[in-house]
């Protein structure tokens, strides 16, 4: 299959193009419906999804049945990779809330690319050390950092995914993904309207203005950002690693 020309998977794009082509045969491109369920804690991982475009949350499910977002998916990783340790449930659910397109594969094709090629190891272990970052500094900020400050730097996260200041969200959504209840919600949003940081709010959509609403988000949005920028940046430099030859 052929990458959508601009908005690539940042993973599949690195890859070299013979080891990309052990990958291309299996590739399928799917729509990432808004709200769709992509991975249920407790199913088996039938595929691996590399996002081109939109945003999904991996959710972390209680059994009292509150949630919380632990990450962020977009262009930059992929969903499912964690089957390559292998057989087990999925431990978190992962839910699309930006609509996209992604290129998915059957996990057991994955699978097998995944054992022959360093170069797709690579990215995986690309991909695993972003996932990484996020979930430490995020369990920090949950912990440490005001709510309000919290929400602002997920909707900044959800922004830096879909390259838009209306994102596709309800309050709703925000108390699932912030672990608050909804009136919590309704009270931040009423703050962060009277300080400009957010536009707007209408038909499921939240418009904001990106800088005043940084100026609220604490710190771990950008320290998150900087170092998976980093990340992709030394291996670009490195053109994908001096990798074995096979």
């Amino acid at each position: 299959m052929t990458l959508p020309s601009g908005i690539g998977n940042r993973l599949l794009a690195a890859l070299p193009v013979a080891d990309l082509g052990l990958l291309a045969p299996e590739l399928e491109m799917v729509a990432l419906d808004r709200d769709a369920v992509v991975s249920r804690a407790g199913d088996q991982t039938e595929h691996v999804l590399f996002p081109h475009s939109g945003a999904i949350s991996v959710m972390i499910d209680m059994a009292n049945g509150e949630t919380v977002a632990s990450a962020v998916i977009g262009r930059e990783g992929a969903v499912g990779t964690l089957s390559v340790l292998g057989p087990s449930p999925a431990a978190v659910t992962a839910i699309v809330r930006a609509a996209g397109t992604a290129s998915r594969i059957p996990a057991s094709r994955f699978h097998a690319a995944f054992s022959r090629s360093p170069a797709i190891r690579h990215a995986i272990q690309l991909h695993f050390k972003a996932m990484l970052i996020q979930l430490q500094i995020g369990g920090a900020c949950n912990a440490l950092h005001p709510v309000q400050a919290r929400m602002a730097r997920w909707l900044l996260h959800l922004r830096d995914r879909v390259d838009h200041d209306v994102l596709p969200l309800t309050q709703e959504t925000l108390s699932q993904i912030l672990g608050v209840r909804r009136p919590t919600v309704t009270l931040l949003m009423r703050n962060l309207r009277a300080s400009g940081a957010i536009r707007s709010e209408r038909r499921g959509e939240i418009e904001i203005d990106p800088s005043r609403l940084a100026a609220v988000a604490c710190e771990c949005r950008d320290t998150m950002r900087l170092e998976v920028e980093g990340i992709f940046m030394n291996t670009a430099q490195s053109r994908v690693l001096v990798l074995p030859t096979r």
